[in-house]
């Protein structure tokens, strides 16, 4: 129960702080021809992503609640793109380049066509 709590309030902060980002810039640049906003959060959120595993892999860093607290809720509340990018990079990283082509090419192509079919199904686009 102590995880699931970790992981709820991490993602509380994960999102307000993505929320934050997005607004932040969207109010400082008035060129917009990309959301700079997401495109920050998700590769902030990557970096991130990559800070916080290579330091639990190599160092051992945080307990499992901590992790689930920071991997999980914050990041996970910032961006699931992160997780995205982790899960790629260790499928290359073993040695499954095809798998890691695979998973970006199916994740971005269904993504965008759930998203499109969502507004068909709401009567729009």
């Amino acid at each position: 129960m102590i995880a699931v709590l970790m992981v709820g309030a991490g993602g509380f902060l994960g999102a307000v702080a993505r929320y934050g980002v997005g607004r932040g810039l969207s109010h400082a640049l008035e060129v917009q021809w990309i959301p700079y906003g997401t495109l920050v959060v998700n590769v902030v959120g990557c970096l991130l992503m990559g800070l916080a595993a290579g330091l639990m892999e190599e160092r051992g860093w945080l307990g499992p609640e901590m992790r689930a607290f920071l991997v999980i809720g914050v990041l996970g509340g910032f961006t699931t793109f992160s997780a995205f990018g982790y899960e790629t990079l260790a499928l290359a990283r073993q040695g499954s380049l095809g798998a890691a082509a695979a998973n970006a090419a199916i994740q971005v192509a269904a993504g965008l066509g759930a998203v499109y079919l969502g507004y068909r199904l709401a009567g729009s686009g």
